[in-house]
């Protein structure tokens, strides 16, 4: 499971910096573009939808690095098997979420899949929608991946005090 969460990871990781790669250099010729007094329309929907791929993909990546936004006071002064104990239930909090999320997002994609973009009709909505299922799936593994290892430990009595 480890090296799996690990691949995973750097998958997203790599997906993620390449839509920000994108975004940034739309936006440079979006801002070059507009300067020169020519107008290139379908640059702001191209911005727009790559930020959303690389702040999605980043999210999940921070969930696995648990490096994201949480309010820790309680966590920071729990120790031993209640800290850990309090890990479990977060990650349990986590997994219930992105199940919902998940299924959510699938329902978005199905519903608005044949919805197409204002300015490259070719171009279907439900391949922008699709990162949010992605986002959460990821994130559910993620978290049972944590919740195992913070399990494991608590079993184990190797928790830290």
């Amino acid at each position: 499971m480890k090296r799996f969460v690990q691949a995973l990871d750097k998958i997203q990781m790599i997906v993620g910096s390449i839509f920000l790669c994108i975004f940034f250099l739309v936006i440079i010729l979006q801002i070059v573009t507009r300067h020169l007094g020519i107008s290139i329309i379908w640059t702001e929907e191209v911005a727009n939808y790559s930020f959303i791929w690389a702040i999605l993909m980043g999210s999940s990546v921070m969930v696995n690095r648990r490096e994201h936004f949480n309010f820790d006071f309680i966590q920071r002064k729990l120790t031993g098997a209640k800290g850990a104990t309090l890990n479990i239930v977060i990650d349990l909090i986590l997994v219930a979420f992105n199940i919902v999320i998940f299924l959510l997002g699938i329902q978005v994609v199905t519903e608005f899949w044949n919805y197409t973009w204002a300015t490259i009709p070719e171009m279907k909505m439900g391949y922008i929608w699709i990162a949010i299922p992605i986002m959460a799936g990821t994130m559910i593994v993620y978290s049972l991946s944590h919740l195992m290892n913070h399990m494991k430990a608590l079993k184990s009595g190797e928790v830290s005090s």
